[in-house]
C-alpha cells in the first residue's frame, strides 16, 4: 500500500528489555509497534498465540463465524498480511498451530491504513515463516467433582515447506465436562413453596477435528491459500431432579437427556495475483454440518419406581454454505487506494422433526401430526467499492459503499420468495493525535446474519414449550458508531478504550402469533451503547518486577419496546456486563511464574411471552496458576479453578395466559459447580 494515513507513532513498553528492542519505524504508514520473539521471552512462548495474548492493551476478536458471508475484512488479527479464508477456523486456532519460533515479528497496526477494506482500529498482523520442520504440541488433564477426569486434551500441529509451498497440518482432541448440583425451590404465584428439587446436571462432549492448511508464493509474485477442516462432535447432557411437593403428592424423579452427533467440513480457498494497475484475489468457501438431536425425558414415581411418562424429540438438521468472492484493488499516484469487490453465496438448512411419546415402559411411538420438515434457503449477492487515502499528516480517510440483494424462499412451501436489497457500507477516520494516541472513529451500516433456526418450528422438552417458526423473517439493519482510543504509556503499560452506540431495525425477538402461539419476528427498533477497554499495566515502574495487570471488560445497555406490554426493557438475553482480569508474575531469575485470573458475565433476562427467565453464575469465576517454563523443555503449569466457589443460579417466572396477566409459578435454582484442577504441558520444536 503506497498511501500513508497515519504518522508511526511510539507505543507501549512491556518491560525495560523490551524497550530496548521494540522497533517502531516511523516512515512504515499505520506502524503502532513491532515486536520480535525476545520481546516475549519473559513468558517462554510456544506459539503465535501465546505471543499476541501478551501484547499490551491488545484483545483478539476471534472467528467469523457468525458473520454473513465473508464481506469485508472483520476481526482484528492477519497472517503475514491477509485474512483467514476460512470461517469455523478461528483467528486462535491459527494461531496455536504456529509455532513461536516461526514469528519473525508482529506488527501492531492502525487497521485504516491497511488496504483492506472494513480494518479498523488496532489490528495485529503476524509475520511468519517455516522453512524447516517445526510443530507445536499442548496436552491437558483435568479433574473436577461430580465428573469423572480426562487425560485426552491434545492439540498439535506441524509445519514446513517444500519449496514455495508451505504446509501445516493440525490435530486436535477437545474433550468439554461440565457439572453441577444443587436445589431448586417451587412457589406459586402468591409466594407460597409447592415443591423443591434436588437436582444433579452433568455435561460430556467429544470434540476431535483436523485441519490442512497450505500456502503457496512463488517467485512471480502470486498468492494461493488452501485451508480445510473437518470436525466431529458428540456431546450427552443429563439432569437428574426428585422433586418433593408440599401438597403430600408421592415424590417425582424426572430424568432429562439431550445427545448431538454432529460433523462439520470446511474447505476454503483464495489466489491473488497481479492483473492490470492492480491485484486481483479470488476466494471460495464451502462449509457443510449434518446435526443429529435427540431429547428425551422421563418421570418416574419415585417411591414406587414406576413409570409415569416419557416424551422424546428428535430432530435431524443440515446445514450448507457456499461463497465465492472477488477483489480487486489498485493505488493511484495521488495517493489513494481503491478496491472493488463482489460476493456471491448460497445457504440452506434442512430441518426434520418428529415427536414420540411412551408411557409405562413401553416402545416409543409417533406423535400423529407432529412431524415437521422444512427446507430454508438464501441466494445472496453483495458489491462493494471502497476508497481510502491521508487527507493529513496525522489524518487519514477509508470509505467504503455498497449494497447486498437476497432472496429467501421454501422449496415445497405454499408460499412466494421474499426479496430485499439492503445498503451496507462504512466510513473510518484515522487520526494520529500524538505519539503515543490514535483515535479511529467508523460510523457503519450493517446488515445482520439470518438465523435459520428462526425459520422453524421447535420444541423444549426441559422448559416444557414450543416456538413456531417464521417464514417471514428478515435480517435486522443497524447504524453504528465506534470511537476506539489506543494509548501507549510506555514502561507502565497501554490500553484500548471503545465507545460505541448502535440504532438497530427489524431486531428479532419473540413476538406473538394468534392468542397462544409465539415466535421469532422482526420488532421495528431497538438501541445498543456501551464502552469496552482492554488494558495492561506493568508493575515494573512501581518496584515489582516482573509483574503485570491485564483487563478486559465491557459494560452495555439496551433498550427495546416489548411486542407484548409495549414497554421499554433490555434486548432479550443480551450482554449488559464482562470483564477478565489476571494478575501474573514472572520471578525474576527463574523459571518461575505463578497468577490470579477471574472473569465475570452477566446478561439480560429472556423473555418469552408467558415467562421471563435469567441465568447468573456467581461469584465471578476465578482460579490461580502455578507455572514452570522449562519442564525438560516444556512449559508446565497447574490450575486450582473456582476458588471463589462459583454458583449456577436460575430464577423462571410463569404467568397466565401471557406476561399481562397473574404470575403462576416461580422456579429459583442454585447449583454450585465444585473446584476444578487442571494441569497443562506447552512445548513447540
Amino acid at each position: 500500500m503506497k498511501s500513508v494515513l497515519l504518522a508511526a507513532s511510539a507505543f507501549v513498553v512491556s518491560c525495560p528489555a523490551l524497550a530496548e528492542t521494540l522497533a517502531i519505524a516511523d516512515e512504515t504508514p499505520g506502524l503502532i509497534a513491532s515486536y520480535g520473539l525476545s520481546d516475549f521471552e519473559v513468558y517462554a512462548p510456544r506459539t503465535a498465540l501465546d505471543m499476541v495474548l501478551r501484547v499490551p492493551g491488545f484483545t483478539i476478536q476471534n472467528d467469523s463465524s457468525g458473520e454473513r458471508g465473508f464481506g469485508q475484512a472483520s476481526g482484528n488479527v492477519l497472517i503475514n498480511g491477509q485474512r483467514i479464508s476460512g470461517k469455523s477456523n478461528s483467528v486462535s486456532d491459527v494461531l496455536g498451530r504456529i509455532p513461536a519460533a516461526s514469528v519473525e515479528r508482529i506488527e501492531v497496526r492502525e487497521g485504516a491504513t491497511l488496504d483492506i477494506p472494513g480494518l479498523t482500529g488496532q489490528v495485529v498482523n503476524v509475520i511468519s515463516e517455516s522453512n524447516a520442520l517445526s510443530g507445536a504440541i499442548t496436552w491437558r488433564s483435568r479433574f473436577r467433582e461430580n465428573l469423572t477426569p480426562f487425560y485426552d486434551n491434545i492439540e498439535t500441529s506441524l509445519s514446513s515447506s517444500i519449496g514455495d509451498l508451505q504446509w501445516t497440518v493440525g490435530l486436535v482432541s477437545s474433550p468439554n465436562r461440565g457439572a453441577n448440583r444443587g436445589r431448586e425451590d417451587v412457589f406459586d404465584g402468591t409466594g407460597n413453596q409447592i415443591a423443591y428439587r434436588e437436582e444433579d446436571y452433568n455435561f460430556t462432549a467429544d470434540n476431535v477435528s483436523g485441519t490442512l492448511g497450505l500456502n503457496w508464493t512463488p517467485a512471480n509474485g502470486h498468492i494461493g491459500n488452501l485451508n480445510g477442516k473437518y470436525r466431529v462432535w458428540q456431546s450427552n447432557e443429563t439432569e437428574y431432579s426428585n422433586s418433593y411437593f408440599a401438597s403430600g403428592d408421592a415424590p417425582l424423579y424426572r430424568r432429562f437427556g439431550f445427545s448431538e452427533d454432529e460433523i462439520e467440513t470446511e474447505i476454503g480457498a483464495d489466489y491473488e495475483f497481479d492483473l492490470g494497475p492492480g491485484r486481483l484475489k479470488l476466494i471460495g468457501l464451502n462449509r457443510y454440518e449434518d446435526s443429529p438431536f435427540n431429547t428425551t425425558i422421563y418421570f418416574t414415581d419415585l417411591d414406587t419406581g414406576e413409570q409415569i411418562d416419557a416424551t422424546r424429540y428428535r430432530r435431524t438438521v443440515e446445514e450448507g454454505e457456499t461463497i465465492f468472492r472477488g477483489e480487486y484493488g489498485w493505488s493511484t499516484k495521488a495517493g489513494a487506494d481503491w478496491q472493488v469487490s463482489l460476493e456471491g453465496a448460497f445457504n440452506y438448512l434442512d430441518n426434520e422433526a418428529l415427536l414420540y411419546t411412551q408411557n409405562m415402559g413401553e416402545v416409543f411411538l409417533p406423535v400423529a401430526g407432529s412431524e415437521y420438515q422444512v427446507r430454508v434457503e438464501e441466494k445472496r449477492a453483495e458489491g462493494f467499492v471502497s476508497w481510502s487515502r491521508p487527507l493529513t499528516k496525522k489524518l487519514g480517510l477509508q470509505v467504503s459503499l455498497g449494497a447486498e440483494q437476497s432472496e429467501i424462499s421454501q422449496p415445497g412451501a405454499d408460499r412466494d420468495a421474499q426479496s430485499f436489497t439492503r445498503p451496507k457500507g462504512e466510513i473510518s477516520l484515522a487520526y494520529a493525535h500524538s505519539k503515543t494516541i490514535d483515535i479511529t472513529t467508523t460510523l457503519k451500516r450493517e446488515v445482520g446474519q439470518l438465523d435459520f433456526y428462526d425459520f422453524v418450528s421447535t420444541v423444549n422438552l426441559s422448559e416444557g414449550n414450543e416456538s413456531t417458526g417464521n417464514p417471514e423473517i428478515v435480517p435486522q439493519q443497524s447504524w453504528e458508531l465506534e470511537i476506539e482510543t489506543e494509548a501507549g504509556f510506555g514502561a507502565y503499560g497501554a490500553g484500548t478504550l471503545t465507545l460505541y452506540g448502535a440504532a438497530i431495525e427489524d431486531i428479532v425477538d419473540q413476538v406473538p402469533f394468534g392468542p397462544d402461539n409465539e415466535g421469532p419476528g422482526n420488532l421495528d427498533s431497538a438501541i445498543r451503547y456501551g464502552v469496552e477497554l482492554d488494558a495492561t499495566l506493568k508493575l515494573a515502574p512501581y518496584g515489582f518486577k516482573g509483574a503485570e495487570i491485564t483487563f478486559s471488560g465491557e459494560l452495555s445497555e439496551s433498550s427495546v419496546d416489548d411486542p407484548l406490554t409495549g414497554k421499554s426493557r433490555r434486548i432479550s438475553d443480551s450482554l449488559t456486563q464482562f470483564f477478565e482480569v489476571e494478575f501474573r508474575h514472572d520471578v525474576p531469575g527463574t523459571d518461575w511464574a505463578w497468577g490470579v485470573f477471574a472473569e465475570s458475565y452477566r446478561y439480560s433476562p429472556y423473555y418469552r411471552l408467558d415467562q421471563v427467565s435469567i441465568v447468573k453464575d456467581q461469584p465471578a469465576y476465578a482460579h490461580v496458576y502455578l507455572e514452570h517454563k522449562n519442564l525438560k523443555g516444556l512449559t508446565g503449569t497447574l490450575f486450582l479453578g473456582n476458588i471463589l466457589d462459583q454458583d449456577n443460579t436460575y430464577r423462571r417466572e410463569v404467568y397466565a395466559p401471557r406476561r399481562t396477566g397473574n404470575l403462576v409459578l416461580v422456579e429459583d435454582r442454585t447449583r454450585n459447580y465444585g473446584h476444578i484442577l487442571t494441569l497443562r504441558l506447552k512445548g513447540a520444536f
